[in-house]
């Protein structure tokens, strides 16, 4: 059984010029259901984070400014949306959907939230479009309640997960791969425990290639209880704030690789969406869309 994390305020109502990155949410929920990849049952609506969860990972003092709109003018540039009452509500309820995601995960073999993967967010600062580091947050929150020993971030968004990277960075039971653009944002990389930044050439046959290897190495070295996967499908050609020009069928071939190696190890794999900017949005929706269909095919 796969279950799916989402809230109708993952569609957030914000000025045109901040809209376009938003709409996916609701339009790649909307297509599993049309399709009868999955049932309504198959989603859940996250229940109200845990504030103290929140708070082993990100600063009370940063916490606070959030919750209470005391954030200063450059520090509302950075994050990249206005700041109001309904942003941090979704912030909350999107960090909440990832944490129930991976203990279902634990229960499934995998699960999913439809938002997530917010991999800029710093311990005391947000960034990218990114407030609360949600993958971080969960894999804390399983750390912390002895669900898992060892934890493993895979981050394939076209952007480095600086944030998750400086997060984690002296922590030996996360462990944090990233395998991004290396001529993107964010312009100052920050040191996961294994960084790889992609030339904007590189083929789909060289992207699965070295994609292959390391995931084989990182299954046997790091010995994760659970993959945290950041399933950003910015890496497509034609991609907006993309730097790289890996097909659909690339991307497609990327999602079955992960998944294939994490079933046949028995890790659980706990998926977040991650950025997808490209000019036609039903591309974006229909490469997303395609992470949960190929799960359900591995899965189910």
């Amino acid at each position: 059984m796969v279950k799916i994390a989402y809230a109708p305020v993952y569609q957030l109502s914000l000025p045109k010029t901040h809209r376009f990155p938003m709409e996916k949410y609701g339009l790649i929920y909307e297509q599993l259901l049309f399709e009868k990849t999955f049932a309504p049952q198959d989603f859940f609506h996250p229940q109200a984070l845990d504030r103290a969860a929140l708070l082993a990972v990100h600063d009370e003092q940063y916490v606070e400014k959030m919750e209470k709109g005391t954030l200063h003018p450059k520090e509302v540039r950075r994050i990249g949306f206005p700041w109001s009452k309904q942003l941090i509500e979704r912030e909350m309820l999107i960090t909440s959907g990832t944490v129930q995601s991976s203990l279902y995960s634990l229960e499934n073999g995998i699960a999913f939230n439809v938002a997530g993967g917010t991999h800029h967010a710093y311990r005391g600062k947000g960034e990218g479009f990114c407030i609360y580091n949600d993958i971080a947050v969960a894999a804390q929150y399983l750390l912390d309640m002895d669900k898992v020993k060892q934890a493993l971030i895979v981050d394939l968004d076209v952007h480095q997960g600086n944030g998750t990277a400086r997060i984690f960075e002296k922590q030996k039971s996360v462990f944090t791969f990233s395998m991004h653009s290396a001529k993107n944002y964010p312009l100052h990389k920050e040191n996961s425990d294994l960084d790889i930044g992609l030339s904007a050439d590189i083929s789909d046959h060289a992207y699965l290639k070295l994609l292959g290897k390391n995931l084989k190495w990182l299954i046997e070295t790091v010995k994760p209880d659970i993959i945290f996967y950041q399933s950003g499908v910015d890496i497509m050609e034609n991609d907006r704030l993309g730097k790289l020009s890996i097909s659909k069928q690339g991307v497609r071939q990327r999602d079955i690789m992960l998944y294939k190696y994490a079933a046949k190890h028995a890790i659980p794999v706990s998926v977040s969406m991650g950025g997808g900017y490209a000019r036609r949005l039903r591309n974006i929706v229909d490469a997303h869309c395609n992470t949960f269909r190929l799960a359900k095919d591995i899965y189910e």
